[in-house]
C-alpha cells in the first residue's frame, strides 16, 4: 500500500501498474479534496506510472517508420541537458515556403496528446509523401518527443533543467527549445512558418486558439475550415475549442509562435481517459482537415 499526499495539486490520473510483460490500471482510494490517494499494488517487483510508458524506444521507432519513405528526412536539432538527441523528422520539400511546427511530449505524463500526436504525424506524411503539390507548398517540421530528460526521469512538467519547457518560448533559455528555434532561425528567407499545433493532455478534448482580438480573417478562416462545426462529429471523440488571448509573457509555444510570426498556434489537448483509438483515429480525420483548411488558406 503507498499513500500519496499532494503539496499545492490534486490526484489527477489512474495509474499504470507494469512488470514487464504485462500490465494493468490501478485502482485509486482518492480523498474528497483530491489531495490524498492510497495506492494498493500486487505484489512483485514493478514499474507504477501516471499514464503507459512511450518513451525514447517508442520515438526511435516513430521516426524510423516515417523516416522510411525516400521524401522525409530524420533530423537531429540538438541535445538534452542529459545528451539525449532532440529528434525531428522533415517531410516536404525543403525549398517548400509554408513551414507547419508540430510540437510534442514537452509535458513528460502527458501521453495521450502523444497517442493523438503519432496518428496525426503518420496521416500527415502519407498524405504529402503521395501528394507532389502539397509538398511543393509545404513542408513540416515534427519534434515528438521535446523532453526526452522529463520522461527518462518521470518529472511531471520541467525537464532536467528544472524548467516547464512550455513556459520557455522566447526565453530560450534550455537547450530543448532552443534547438527547434535555431532551426527555424537557419531556414532561408523563402520558407515562413505558417501554422503551429503543440499536443498536449488534460482533463477533457479541446483546442486552445487565438482569442477574437488576435484571429485576422485569414486565421479565422483557417479556424473554421479545419475545426469549425466538428466538435460533435467525430465519433468517439467529441471536443471544444476554447479562444484565449495571449499573455505575452507567458512562454507558451502557442503564444510565442503566434506573435512571433501572425500564424495560427494551438494547443491540441486530450484528455486523460479518452479511448486511445478514438484518439488515433479522430487524429487521422484531423489531420486531413488540417492539409486541407492549409491549402485552402495559406497564401
Amino acid at each position: 500500500m503507498v499513500h500519496l499526499r499532494y503539496l499545492g495539486a490534486k490526484h489527477r490520473y489512474v495509474p499504470h501498474w507494469t512488470d514487464g510483460t504485462r500490465a494493468q490500471q490501478l485502482n485509486a482510494e482518492v480523498s474528497a479534496d483530491g489531495t490524498v490517494a492510497t495506492l494498493h499494488l500486487p505484489a512483485g517487483q514493478a514499474t507504477v506510472s501516471a499514464q503507459e510508458i512511450l518513451a525514447s524506444d517508442h520515438y526511435g521507432a516513430l521516426l524510423t517508420r516515417l523516416a522510411a519513405n525516400p521524401e522525409t528526412q530524420r533530423l537531429t536539432l540538438g541535445q538534452s541537458h542529459d545528451g539525449r538527441v532532440i529528434e525531428a523528422v522533415r517531410f516536404g520539400r525543403a525549398d517548400a515556403p509554408g513551414l507547419v511546427i508540430l510540437l510534442g511530449r514537452q509535458h513528460p505524463p502527458e501521453v495521450t496528446g502523444a497517442v493523438a500526436m503519432d496518428a496525426f504525424l503518420v496521416a500527415l506524411a502519407k498524405r504529402m509523401n503521395g501528394n507532389p503539390a502539397l509538398a511543393r507548398r509545404f513542408q513540416v517540421l515534427a519534434v515528438p518527443f521535446l523532453n526526452p530528460d522529463g520522461v527518462a526521469r518521470g518529472h511531471w512538467r520541467a525537464n532536467h533543467g528544472g524548467r516547464d519547457l512550455n513556459r520557455d518560448w522566447g526565453d530560450f533559455s534550455q537547450p530543448e527549445t532552443r534547438a527547434v528555434a535555431d532551426w527555424i532561425a537557419g531556414l532561408p528567407a523563402s520558407v515562413r512558418p505558417v501554422a503551429m499545433v503543440d499536443f498536449h493532455s488534460t482533463r477533457r478534448n479541446l483546442f486552445y486558439v487565438q482569442g477574437e482580438s488576435e484571429t485576422d480573417e485569414a486565421q479565422e478562416r483557417f479556424l473554421q475550415a479545419w475545426l469549425g462545426g466538428q466538435e460533435q462529429a467525430i465519433p468517439g471523440y467529441p471536443f471544444t475549442i476554447e479562444r484565449r488571448n495571449a499573455n505575452p509573457n507567458s512562454g507558451t509555444s502557442k503564444n510565442w509562435f503566434h506573435a512571433q510570426y501572425a500564424i495560427p498556434a494551438y494547443t491540441y489537448e486530450v484528455a486523460d481517459t479518452t479511448d486511445r483509438a478514438a484518439t488515433a483515429s479522430a487524429a487521422d480525420v484531423l489531420a486531413g482537415r488540417f492539409l486541407d483548411a492549409l491549402n485552402e488558406v495559406a497564401p
